[in-house]
């Protein structure tokens, strides 16, 4: 059961950095990073296979698995800006969590273009 493996190395890598905040907080930071990055490893293969479930399905309805790729990577941005911000945020560096914020948000708009112009041209040529 991943989920377990994932809250305890949670709560240990908590505990841990508890202690050695105080003594050490370089060295804690860098223990939390490496435990994001571990809890990532081991996330991975489950999302592989949302993917590849979302390929077949995409297939099955003719959907264009062009447009499934932009949505998967329009989620890929999210989560690592999110990781990336959230590791900011433990150095204490609030200004450039919002930065890797703000430049998420950016990227995912610029992703989402080929699909809000997808869309608008299906309206179009419904109305016209």
């Amino acid at each position: 059961m991943e989920i377990a493996q994932v809250v305890g190395i949670a709560i240990i890598v908590t505990v841990i950095g508890t202690v050695l905040r105080q003594v050490k907080p370089e060295i804690a930071l860098q223990l939390s990073i490496l435990a994001g990055i571990i809890i990532f490893v081991l996330i991975i293969d489950k999302v592989r296979l949302v993917v590849d479930l979302l390929e077949k399905l995409a297939e099955q309805v003719n959907v264009n698995s062009y447009y499934l790729f932009i949505v998967l990577k329009i989620v890929g941005v999210a989560y690592l800006a999110e990781f990336c911000s959230q590791i900011c945020k433990d150095a204490g560096e609030n200004a450039l969590a919002t930065k890797v914020e703000i430049a998420a948000k950016i990227f995912v708009i610029v992703l989402a273009i080929p699909i809000i112009v997808a869309i608008m041209e299906s309206i179009i040529n419904l109305l016209g």
